[in-house]
């Protein structure tokens, strides 16, 4: 039976995903489950702190592209650039295209590839037009797509540590958070954001609430795409590998949310 997560899990979460002041005081098999199945609202404040930016620079009369690039800014300030740092060391152990052992050598590495360098680039200029074709429909849309696309990307980080999905290596925060989260566990946050998202998109229309969802349920769909290659190719999930999912649901989110 899925138990509520408790004040430990959300320390957890907020410490781990976040720069906020928050203490974590266990890093046990039971917070981490705690703290991965409160990973979306780690993903709602940030979310809601990346609006909150967009739309203050929007007031004192910057134009869309500016109060983009500050949207998608925020994210990377409160996690530490973790998750940016994730995806380009997934993205040179992918394209190495060498045995997992040696591919996981290279995304141990502190310098960054030129696969690393092209995955940020893209990643950044994706999210960056995106957000700012959401803002040049409304300041709302712009501000939702932000809490969206934020919650999403924290989301994936549940599925990801959804139990049978393996680690690549013995130690670090991949290993101390895969297969922590029960697979139903896992389904009931899909169904809750989704669900979350749709009700928020409704507020501008149908339409909206429509593509609000499907922005959720396709970020989950390629961040697990990512997250089954990287398995296969490395053996299991490292915390560089949360990362590049959570960075590929994000911006899988913002693009869908501006389509149509």
């Amino acid at each position: 039976m899925l138990r509520t997560p408790s004040p430990d899990g959300l320390r957890f979460a907020f410490g781990t995903l976040t720069v906020l002041p928050v203490k974590v005081t266990r890093w046990d098999r039971d917070a981490a489950r705690g703290g991965m199945l409160c990973a979306p609202l780690a993903g709602l404040a940030v979310g809601a702190a990346a609006a909150a930016a967009g739309l203050l620079l929007l007031a004192l009369g910057a134009g869309t592209l500016l109060a983009a690039v500050a949207t998608a800014a925020v994210p990377a300030v409160l996690t530490r650039g973790l998750h940016l740092d994730g995806l380009a060391d997934t993205a040179d152990g992918l394209g190495s295209g060498k045995p997992a052992e040696d591919a996981l050598r290279i995304m141990k590495q502190s310098d960054i590839g030129p696969f690393g360098v092209l995955a940020l680039l893209f990643t950044l200029l994706a999210q960056v037009a995106a957000l700012a074709q959401a803002y040049d429909g409304s300041w709302a849309r712009g501000a939702l797509a932000a809490v969206v696309s934020a919650t999403a990307a924290r989301l994936a980080l549940t599925t990801a540590a959804r139990t049978g999905v393996p680690a690549a290596r013995p130690e670090g925060l991949g290993a101390a958070v895969a297969g922590v989260v029960p697979a139903g566990g896992a389904l009931a946050a899909t169904a809750a954001v989704t669900l979350a998202g749709t009700a928020a998109g409704a507020y501008l229309g149908p339409y909206d609430a429509l593509r609000t969802a499907l922005a959720v349920v396709c970020a989950v769909a390629v961040a697990e795409l990512l997250l089954r290659h990287c398995v296969r190719r490395f053996g299991g999930v490292t915390g560089d590998v949360f990362g590049g999912v959570a960075e590929t649901a994000a911006t899988t989110a913002l693009v869908v949310l501006v389509l149509g």
